[in-house]
């Protein structure tokens, strides 16, 4: 049993080695239940006042959903891509497709924790109580006192109710609850095949082979890691340069002099070169030949945004 919960992980590190985006979002999705859990602990209170109860339920799930909502659009590179790319250039070069895909990387990104955030609510269940209990109708409880309204049933997800009510508060809360549930099942289902028919219909669009696209992907991860370390290095032994030019001598450590010696740096990149690598990269390729970002399109010396007979756009986003 030991041996095949052992082979079971170690197909799962291998698997998801290659998925930053699928581990960044279950990262995501896993500190959201918690943030949830944590909230419902110590911050959900419903007020059992009519009224205000189905406007705390609501705020329960879509405040913090928005909220997280925003984070993750913030959070998002191609948020700030699109952003470099409108303010430098516009937006005329992009297709309607391309438009639609990166809004669609944009917010799909972004969904992850929302989603989970109600999706989590709905099968706690406490928010939706909260809200709908007092809309419960009367007539649909059997032997309900009628001298009991609105007013009582919106106490219900609290315990200050008369002791009569107690069979009848049970059943309420049972009866929202399978509803909240029914709910949250659904939105997971819904979620599932929107997620499906999208994988689908990215790859039937592609103008890559799987292949390729697994290169690209490589190659992204990559670059960005090489350009994050390099650009560390440089903006160092920079700072490096200019302190001991001002004061004529520099406190480094042993790591930090071998990097100056390593690698001597003499000037900075102009902003031109930061504009040209700097904004939403669409695949394209220059006479057949693949151009896999903006820094590898301005390292081949291409000029121009749009397509053209020398830099046809394939209209796939870098998600």
């Amino acid at each position: 049993m030991a041996a095949l919960i052992t082979e079971n992980f170690r197909f799962l590190s291998l698997f998801f080695k290659s998925k930053d985006v699928m581990i960044f979002n279950g990262l995501v999705a896993l500190g959201t239940v918690g943030s949830q859990e944590l909230f419902s602990v110590v911050a959900f209170h419903c007020p059992c006042s009519p009224a205000r109860n189905y406007i705390y339920g609501l705020a329960a799930i879509g405040v913090p959903a928005l909220a997280l909502f925003l984070i993750g659009v913030i959070w998002n590179n191609h948020t700030w891509n699109l952003v470099a790319e409108c303010h430098k250039r516009g937006a005329k070069n992009f297709s309607a497709a391309a438009t639609f895909l990166l809004f669609g990387s944009i917010v799909g990104r972004a969904a992850v924790a929302p989603v989970t955030w109600s999706v989590i609510s709905l099968l706690r269940g406490e928010a939706y109580v909260c809200a709908l209990s007092e809309f419960v109708d009367p007539a649909s409880l059997d032997k309900f006192p009628s001298r009991y309204g609105p007013e009582t049933l919106a106490r219900f997800p609290c315990n200050d109710i008369p002791g009569n009510l107690t069979s009848f508060k049970e059943e309420v809360i049972r009866r929202l609850r399978y509803e909240s549930q029914l709910f949250g099942w659904l939105l997971i289902g819904v979620i599932a095949v929107l997620v499906f028919l999208t994988k689908c219909l990215k790859h039937c669009c592609s103008p890559l082979s799987y292949r390729q696209e697994g290169y690209w992907s490589q190659y992204r991860s990559s670059e960005a890691k090489l350009f994050e370390r390099t650009a560390e290095v440089h903006s160092k032994i920079l700072a490096a340069n200019n302190v001991k030019q001002f004061f004529g001598f520099v406190a480094l450590n042993k790591e930090e002099k071998e990097l100056v010696e390593e690698f001597p740096v003499e000037g900075v990149q102009p902003s031109p070169q930061w504009n040209a690598i700097t904004g939403v990269y669409i695949y394209r390729e220059n006479k057949g030949f693949p151009l896999y970002s903006r820094l590898h399109k301005w390292a081949k010396g291409v000029e121009g945004n749009g397509p053209g007979p020398d830099g046809q756009e394939m209209v796939f986003l870098a998600t």
